[in-house]
């Protein structure tokens, strides 16, 4: 029986291979042999989740063709993957990835460090701050408070609390879309409100338009629910979307869905105009696509003189058209999973109808610890809190890469919490790995990318601010240097550091 559980064509592999686009060797630099090189691409699009565990490769005449190279390489290629434990072959059966023993396998977004790993390690991976506090404690004292009547009964409410949904729909109203509690619909976080939508609007094999590059989690999520996913570049810098180009792919594609984060979009940070949205929502409209509005990073501008848009579901306040997806997690704290979704009442009744075969419903707790801090002006001060935080954050991170890597490029955005850096012509993906090593954890490129586009970036968030910034800086400088060098061996570990 084979080992395999899926596979991958050799046109599909040879496209993920070029794309890893690495830096003219420098004088001195000696190129590894093309047998190495190629091991080494696979090695890193498994390590990468960007080929799966357990996936069939190509054949080496095949692969070999695709490449335009010889079936001695691809033989040898193969032959040290094996080597390596990164390949298992059986005759008859072929040739699949695997993982050598002892390590962990490649996760399709980057995992969160479990807390014991950050004296050693500095992650920014995740683009999340720790909880605010006292405001956490005094929410979650709050919702003690108001539990009782709530214990009283079954506790399962799939649209949200009663006056969860209230006090969000109050809060829409009070920017200035009017709208009823029977537009919203409380989900465990903004994944779980655009896992529903997705489920409801874009079955298996459906077209689904994304920003290119776009959130990765999301991304993987669209790929693990069958879409066919449809990029749409953006526009270079922080200008951010291209409407000609929305509108070519909104009108020949004619996806089902279309994903966007027009609020410091992630991972560029680009903020999108009121001219930009007011297009985009006719386009979508014009098309026929349901537009999903990704609006968690929209209470998180930076400048303090930053005139922030109206929200995207202003042009379409009926939501017809557009689905509103927002959450505490960025704003507040990743640890309050609770979302909602804004949307025509029809929308709403619809994926709440659906829940029943998913979660049930969010925890009452957590609605009620946000809806305490909605309710008394607690929301407003950790949120100004957080954005001061970032903005330091911000601020330092931006200095210290400056300093350690000036060769690299990038624009400040003026909210959000990441930063999109062109590293200057160097593998993103080898970059994350030689990273590992030093003792820094960052995101590659291509994890915000379909098909391997933008093995040229990293993303780096701004979790990390004073000496932990300039220390970060300096591991991802050496770390740099590893890449340049093309060391593959552990020449540098890292070293522990405490804030």
């Amino acid at each position: 029986m084979a080992q395999w559980t899926s596979a991958v064509g050799a046109a599909q592999l040879a496209r993920l291979l070029t794309s890893q686009q690495d830096r003219p060797a420098g004088p001195g630099t000696r190129r590894p042999p093309a047998y190495r090189a190629l091991a080494d691409g696979i090695r890193l699009l498994v390590l990468e989740g960007r080929v799966p565990v357990a996936a069939r490769l190509p054949a080496e005449r095949e692969l070999a063709l695709a490449l335009s190279v010889s079936r001695t390489t691809v033989a040898a290629a193969y032959e040290a993957l094996r080597g390596e434990g990164f390949l298992e072959s059986r005759r008859g059966a072929g040739s699949w990835t695997a993982v050598p023993a002892g390590n962990p396998l490649p996760a399709r977004g980057l995992e969160p460090l479990p807390p014991e790993a950050l004296g050693s390690i500095i992650d920014l991976g995740c683009a999340a701050l720790p909880a605010p506090e006292p405001w956490l404690t005094r929410a979650v004292q709050g919702a003690l408070e108001e539990l009782p009547p709530y214990a009283h009964t079954h506790g399962d409410y799939p649209a949200g609390l009663p006056a969860m949904r209230a006090m969000i729909a109050d809060r829409y109203t009070a920017r200035g879309i009017p709208t009823m509690p029977e537009q919203i619909m409380v989900t465990t976080g903004a994944m779980g409100a655009i896992d529903a939508i997705c489920h409801l609007f874009g079955g298996r094999g459906e077209r689904i338009a994304v920003e290119s590059p776009s959130y990765a989690n999301i991304l993987q999520l669209m790929r693990e629910a069958g879409a066919r996913l449809v990029p749409v570049a953006m526009a270079e810098g922080l200008t951010g979307w291209d409407m000609d180009r929305w509108r070519q792919v909104l009108r020949d594609a004619a996806p089902r869905i279309a994903y966007v984060v027009a609020d410091f979009h992630n991972p560029t940070g680009a903020l999108a105009d009121e001219d930009q949205r007011r297009r985009l929502v006719d386009t979508a409209r014009s098309a026929g696509t349901v537009l999903i509005a990704d609006e968690t990073m929209s209470e998180l501008w930076l400048d303090p003189d930053l005139e922030m848009p109206r929200p995207v579901c202003a042009f379409d306040p009926a939501g017809s058209t557009v689905i509103t997806v927002g959450s505490a997690s960025k704003a507040f704290w990743a640890g309050m999973r609770i979302g909602w979704v804004r949307a025509a009442p029809d929308v709403v009744r619809s994926l709440v109808a659906a829940r029943a075969y998913a979660d049930l419903g969010t925890p009452v707790l957590e609605q009620l610890a946000v809806n305490w801090l909605f309710g008394t002006g607690g929301w407003e001060q950790a949120v100004e809190a957080r954005r001061v935080q970032a903005r330091e954050n911000r601020d330092a991170l931006v200095a210290a890469v400056r300093r350690e890597l000036p060769g690299w490029e990038f624009e400040v955005p003026s909210g959000g919490l990441t930063l999109w850096v062109r590293t200057g012509g160097l593998s993103g993906s080898r970059l994350a790995e030689a990273g590992e090593r030093v003792g820094v954890r960052v995101p590659s490129g291509p994890r915000f990318g379909v098909d391997g586009a933008f093995e040229g970036y990293v993303r780096l968030p701004f979790t990390v601010g004073g000496a932990v910034a300039e220390e970060a800086a300096s591991r991802l400088a050496a770390a740099a240097r590893l890449v340049e060098s093309g060391v593959t061996g552990g020449a540098e570990t890292a070293r522990p550091f405490v804030a």
